[in-house]
């Protein structure tokens, strides 16, 4: 995620106290530097959220508006959650939109969801092909 992140110019990524520590060895070794171009910030998301009144704020879910279609901000604070569970229902009152990545897979046996590191690159591709 953070050489994605570097990757797309995005420089600060806003994790929750219980995340992974960003100093593990395995990834430190997997950002390949990207640690040091991307700030890695810890903070109690609830009180975050609460003051960012001037961003939209969105969620990414299963079901949502599709990424394709949606209307988005170019600026905004995207919400992803843990891989088995999602995002927490908690922070459902301080989103501004549900957006989900469509699947197209075709059948009925398919991918249930895509893994996390996936989903972030889909995003932050999407948000820089639209803001070019």
């Amino acid at each position: 995620i953070l050489r994605t992140a570097d990757w797309f110019g995005f420089r600060h990524i806003i994790c929750s106290p219980d995340s992974v520590d960003v100093f593990n060895p395995k990834v430190v070794q997997s950002t390949m530097g990207a640690i040091a171009r991307v700030r890695v910030h810890y903070i109690e998301l609830a009180g975050f959220l609460s003051g960012t009144k001037d961003r939209p704020v969105y969620g990414t879910f299963l079901e949502g508006e599709s990424l394709y279609e949606t209307e988005m901000d170019p600026n905004p604070v995207i919400l992803f959650g843990n891989e088995s569970r999602g995002l927490s229902g908690d922070y459902e009152p301080f989103l501004d939109k549900k957006i989900s990545i469509p699947s197209f897979s075709g059948t009925e046996n398919g991918p249930e969801s895509l893994n996390l590191a996936s989903a972030v690159a889909i995003f932050c591709s999407e948000i820089r092909r639209r803001n070019l």
